[in-house]
């Protein structure tokens, strides 16, 4: 069996542990074999991480994170996880609330329950990240009242990938040559249009277009959307905060990834295409590419291999 880790400019945490990320690039996937193991039989992915300030913003309040399993029976028991937030309210506020978030979503998911469902698990980090941003905007007075942040995270195990959101990060799920988007933006704009208040046209023109309806730290309870996908070796998911999504369209994502190998090279594609396009908000992106799966049932909340 292979693993497909991280590493980069910053030294990554012990054991494998990446606690979040924010600034330049980031990605650089170092391979780390698990000798005697047969890959076939178990979820083998590799992943990049890519963050970039942008051409003019001064600060990336973007923050980026993962957590790998050590060995074959924590693949089984808890998988791995990706998280991406992007900050708002402005330097230190937005940067503190996205970090905060990661690490909050990254500490806890290790600590679940073995076997625990992705979905609830993700759900109560969510709040988790949410309260401890809250009660952080409420402790810094009338500073941190515009402290808060979107949030995408997966957590893959076995055959699937469980995908939570609060915001308008999104998440892409690549396969054969098309991106499909497997999240809704939770602007007020998008929810307009989801009603019917606004055709496709004014909602790509609405000054509000931008504006979050719902965010980590807003408010004291948040909910996010939650959804369980399968995978398929060469597939690739695609965390991206709208510095990237708002420059490039669809397209433009399924290409640049069908289209290389790397997942390091296209990371920074997708980055550098962005930039070049737009750059007028920080730029993060973090890519999956699926190798293998194992393939499993589930009986009363618990997996059975399927022959």
């Amino acid at each position: 069996m292979s693993w497909l880790l991280n590493s980069g400019r910053n030294r990554p945490i012990a054991r494998a542990i990446d606690r979040g990320r924010s600034g330049a690039d980031i990605s650089a996937p170092l391979r780390r074999p698990d000798a005697g193991t047969n890959s076939n039989s178990m979820l083998e992915l590799e992943f990049a991480h890519c963050s970039d300030t942008g051409r003019v913003r001064k600060h990336n309040e973007d923050f980026v994170g993962h957590w790998a399993p050590a060995n074959p029976a924590e693949a089984r028991t808890h998988g791995w996880l990706f998280a991406l937030a992007d900050g708002v309210g402005g330097h230190a506020k937005g940067e503190v609330a996205s970090r905060m978030a990661v690490e909050a979503i990254v500490d806890g998911f290790p600590k679940a329950p073995a076997g625990e469902s992705h979905s609830t698990l993700l759900q109560r980090l969510v709040q988790t990240a949410n309260t401890a941003i809250f009660e952080a905007a409420l402790a810094a007075g009338p500073q941190g009242a515009s402290m808060s942040t979107t949030l995408v995270a997966c957590a893959l195990r076995f055959d699937r990938a469980a995908v939570a959101h609060v915001g308008d990060s999104r998440c892409y799920l690549v396969r054969r040559g098309h991106a499909n988007l497997l999240t809704r933006d939770h602007t007020v704009t998008n929810e307009q249009l989801r009603l019917g208040v606004l055709s496709s046209q004014e909602a790509s023109d609405a000054s509000t277009r931008h504006l979050l309806s719902r965010s980590l730290g807003a408010a004291l309870f948040v909910n996010a959307d939650i959804d369980e996908h399968q995978v398929q070796p060469g597939d690739t998911l695609v965390l991206c905060c709208d510095g990237l999504h708002g420059a490039l369209d669809d397209s433009d994502i399924a290409r640049l990834i069908s289209h290389s190998a790397d997942v390091n090279a296209s990371a920074q594609e997708l980055v550098a295409l962005a930039n070049q396009r737009d750059g007028s908000d920080n730029i993060s992106v973090q890519l999956i590419r699926i190798r293998s799966v194992e393939r499993v049932g589930m009986y009363r909340g618990r997996p059975y291999k399927l022959h």
